[in-house]
């Protein structure tokens, strides 16, 4: 199964902050991943995890519980996929520091993103969220402990005091706390390898990182998500961490969520071609070192940052990477291997307007998400704003010719648009909207169009939703669409109820000017 891969374990990062798909579609999903090459899964539970007792406070309204935990471990291996859980301990904590009663534990009085490391409380509360965590994960073989972006560290008045004695850094103070995490996961599971981002580490000196014991503790994931990351500074990086210590590393490459923080569709390209120069950095790294890939999915930058590309979008792409990362890249038949798997007649990596959205599980999402993404705010701005209505809709029809519904749904709006191209910029803009001012005749020719293109999104968006609710809970989907969908709805809305109080009101003598 491994093909040419440099990469012993590959695994699918599912990061759970962010529309945690159902337990019933990750059964349908897993079989895909072990079929395109996946070997393990990267667990971010987050606020997902059925966190007990005084951390009951940091679950998610639709938590996993504990069975589903546990059949999520079943259905993992069954389809041969080692679990690895990921737990933040340092950095990105803001589903835990959010909440009031443990506010104090905050490097910074006023973000909640980052621990205070000078507490003796703030490791006993990372201790605790491992100790739940590792109880429903017996036997991994590696926890990550993230340690990632660490934001304002040293800036908070303990740290501020710390830092005034002789020697102290914040590269110290990091490492500290680094260590003191691991050394807790290996005294209570010293079969567990902790596993940390390598972000807080690539700027540290050698000298410092050697001398500090984390490299004998924990293995680095270094990660880069460009399209063009550097691939001898990466070859560079890896040999330094040998130097410092490091007995294992480990990449991370991106299949979606790395390319906009309120990104809806999956830029395919630019994650083969990362995922292709990690395959570079591999050759030309200490190959014995190189665990393995995780291929990260981002549902959202941070705890209160919106949703980026839902996870049965990046499909295409993770089957991409992955059998690129196999395979050693996407040649023509990695590419029909591809398709094959996911039921695509002709995969398209450049951009989103492909044949077709397959049919893996969840490709009516991706078709769906695709349409409303490309054409549900142009065709309303089309509508509200531009001159040529008609010819727009004239573009949308040729480059996209198999909406949901089939063609046969949009003559008839067609038909309507070509009659409007200027009557509401001309004669009912927001001037005239706010005094309720309208010819009686423009009425006729505005109304008719708008209550069409209305009635058809509203029958696409049912649709969606339907599809949404098969795969995430009721509050991640009523995100997406109160995100992506509701904004353009309302425009038509209050355009159509703007044009029914209009044509209510008698017509003045002041609505335009005398012929």
């Amino acid at each position: 199964m491994s093909g040419s891969s440099p990469f012993k374990m590959r695994l699918v990062h599912l990061d759970l902050k962010g529309a945690p798909p159902k337990v019933s579609y990750l059964s349908e999903v897993f079989p895909l991943f072990h079929a395109l090459g996946a070997n393990g899964l990267l667990l971010e539970y987050e606020d997902m995890f059925p966190y007990e007792g005084h951390l009951r406070l940091l679950r998610a309204k639709h938590a996993y519980s504990p069975p589903e935990i546990k059949e999520i471990l079943h259905l993992a291996t069954l389809n041969e996929l080692e679990v690895i859980p990921l737990v933040q301990t340092f950095g990105h904590m803001e589903f835990v520091l959010k909440h009031e009663a443990l506010a104090h534990l905050r490097e910074v009085a006023l973000f909640p993103n980052t621990l205070n490391p000078h507490e003796a409380e703030s490791l006993a509360l990372v201790g605790a969220m491992i100790s739940q965590v590792m109880e429903l994960h017996p036997g991994a073989r590696w926890l990550h402990v993230g340690c990632d972006e660490v934001y304002y560290l040293g800036e908070g008045e303990a740290s501020r005091r710390w830092l005034q004695q002789e020697h102290n850094t914040k590269a110290r103070l990091c490492l500290s706390h680094m260590k003191a995490v691991a050394c807790h996961v290996l005294a209570r599971h010293p079969a567990t390898r902790p596993l940390v981002w390598d972000d807080m580490l690539r700027a540290i000196p050698e000298d410092q990182l050697a001398a500090s014991g984390v490299p004998q503790l924990v293995e680095p994931v270094l990660w880069d998500y460009g399209a063009d990351l550097d691939v001898h500074g990466k070859a560079l990086l890896m040999e330094k961490y040998r130097k410092c210590g490091f007995l294992r590393l480990w990449a991370a490459s991106a299949f979606k969520g790395a390319t906009g923080a309120s990104q809806a569709l999956t830029p395919i390209e630019h994650h083969l071609r990362n995922n292709v120069q990690w395959l570079r950095v591999a050759a030309r790294g200490p190959a014995d070192m190189l665990q393995g890939i995780v291929l990260t999915g981002w549902q959202r930058y941070d705890h209160f940052s919106v949703l980026c590309e839902l996870l049965p979008v990046g499909i295409p792409s993770l089957a991409v990477c992955l059998q690129s990362l196999l395979h050693g890249g996407f040649a023509e038949d990695v590419k029909a291997r591809v398709e094959n798997f996911l039921g695509i007649s002709n995969l398209e990596t450049t951009d989103f307007t492909g044949e077709g959205a397959g049919s893996f599980p969840g490709s009516d999402i991706l078709a769906l998400v695709t349409h409303v993404s490309l054409h549900l705010r142009s065709s309303v701005d089309a509508l509200l704003e531009r001159d040529r209505f008609f010819s727009l809709f004239k573009g949308i029809i040729l480059t996209n010719p198999a909406p949901p519904g089939g063609l046969g749904c949009w003559l008839p709006w067609a038909h309507l648009c070509g009659s409007a191209p200027r009557y509401v910029t001309g004669w009912f803009g927001p001037y005239h909207r706010r005094r309720k001012l309208i010819h009686p005749v423009m009425v006729q020719h505005i109304q008719p169009p708008a209550l069409s293109l209305l009635a058809r999104w509203s029958t696409v968006v049912q649709e969606l939703e339907a599809a949404l609710r098969r795969v995430f809970y009721p509050d991640a989907v009523e995100e997406w669409l109160e995100e992506n969908v509701r904004p353009s709805l309302q425009r038509l809305q209050a355009l159509l109820q703007d044009l029914r109080e209009a044509a209510s009101a008698s017509p003045s003598p002041q609505a335009g000017r005398d012929p």
